[in-house]
């Protein structure tokens, strides 16, 4: 198959409305964590668009690793982006999965030519991400991010420090 995407589900991630309160469910009632919390600012993106239009995103991300999935939580602070596209405010939910993209322009492509539009893309540095708006296919969106080294090596560190994760420290700040 001929097909430009990684198509290796690696992360699941739900919206909520306050990242410390969920991160803390997740710890308390699932065992999964520790999270490892960060904000990110509009200031935070070289480019940020919602609907193909420039915008501005703002939201508070809790990561951990459970098994062989990634866990993020997404507490958005911007109120136009993929996330509400979904998730109303006040409400929790799941959003999307993720996979990688070795080349972001040909999955851009791809998914526009199949119908599933995109909600937000940005770009940080040499990464690049898009949420594809596949609902009509998933029942969520589809996140595709740039498969680059810096990224993948500290997803492979929160994995390691949750194989050997005591328990101490649910909720780290980065």
């Amino acid at each position: 198959m001929d097909k430009p995407t990684d198509r290796t589900v690696f992360q699941n991630a739900w919206v909520v409305d306050d990242i410390e309160v969920a991160c803390r469910k997740w710890v308390d009632e699932l065992g999964v964590g520790p999270f490892h919390i960060a904000d990110y600012t509009p200031e935070t993106f070289d480019e940020i668009t919602y609907h193909g239009q420039p915008s501005e995103l703002a939201m508070r991300v809790g990561i951990a690793q459970a098994g062989n999935v990634q866990i993020e939580l997404i507490e958005p602070i911007s109120e136009e982006c993929a996330y509400r596209d979904s998730v109303p405010k006040g409400t929790m939910a799941f959003h999307h999965m993720c996979v990688w993209t070795l080349d972001f322009e040909a999955d851009h492509a791809y998914f526009d030519k199949l119908g599933y539009p995109a909600a937000n893309t940005g770009k940080l540095g040499d990464i690049e991400f898009a949420y594809f708006d596949t609902r009509p296919l998933l029942g969520c969106m589809l996140e595709v991010v740039t498969k680059a080294d810096s990224v993948v090596q500290n997803f492979e560190s929160y994995k390691e420090i949750a194989k050997n994760w005591d328990g101490k420290d649910p909720i780290r700040y980065r």
